[in-house]
């Protein structure tokens, strides 16, 4: 599995761009979030998830880990596919998608062209307890992003623990300890878990 790609930017469009990478050039399906949020600059790093067809290989690239866990989601729900949760995630940012699930609110994700009714209470149903499981309610509104924190986490859902109490602990060791170390985090949560 390609998890990101991180390279010389050789074309940009609003759908697509390609990405040179030791001379092997990459087209990443992009949504229009991505490509806001897309830098001028020559060197890039975008996540990336790889869609495996019997006639086809399509990489989706995304410049946050935020919007590739909510395409992810979104095209775990039957019925979605990949270019319209592509088109959910032109029409809103990650953040709105999340909490329009959260809260049920169906005109929004109904707002989005080519979504109807159906599809939109399928998703808030499908989604919802995901959601809520996955992002605490002070999730949904914006905070720093502490690296060490997200590795420490991703290393200890690795070893088998809960996403959710294993953050938890992270904060409350974050807390006491502001400047931790990844290596630090791991084995004072390993204390506490």
């Amino acid at each position: 599995m390609i998890t990101h790609i991180q390279g010389r930017l050789v074309e940009k469009n609003p759908t697509d761009i390609v990405v040179d990478c030791n001379g092997v050039g990459y087209l990443l399906n992009i949504s229009l979030n991505t490509f806001s949020q897309i830098p001028d600059e020559e060197h890039i790093k975008l996540y990336t998830h790889l869609q495996v067809k019997e006639d086809s290989h399509t990489l989706f690239g995304f410049t946050t880990l935020a919007e590739r866990e909510v395409f992810r989601l979104l095209i775990s729900v039957s019925g979605v596919g990949t270019s319209t949760a592509r088109t959910m995630l032109s029409s809103l940012t990650p953040k709105q998608v999340r909490e329009g699930i959260a809260q049920e609110d169906v005109a929004l994700i109904q707002s989005i062209k080519g979504i109807g009714a159906k599809t939109a209470q399928r998703v808030i149903l499908d989604l919802k307890d995901k959601i809520l499981k996955v992002y605490d309610i002070d999730e949904l509104s914006p905070q720093k992003s502490n690296t060490n924190k997200d590795e420490a986490l991703s290393a200890l859902e690795v070893l088998g623990f809960n996403k959710k109490q294993a953050n938890r602990v992270l904060d409350k060791i974050l807390k006491s300890t502001p400047e931790a170390d990844v290596e630090f985090l791991i084995k004072e949560a390993l204390k506490n878990l």
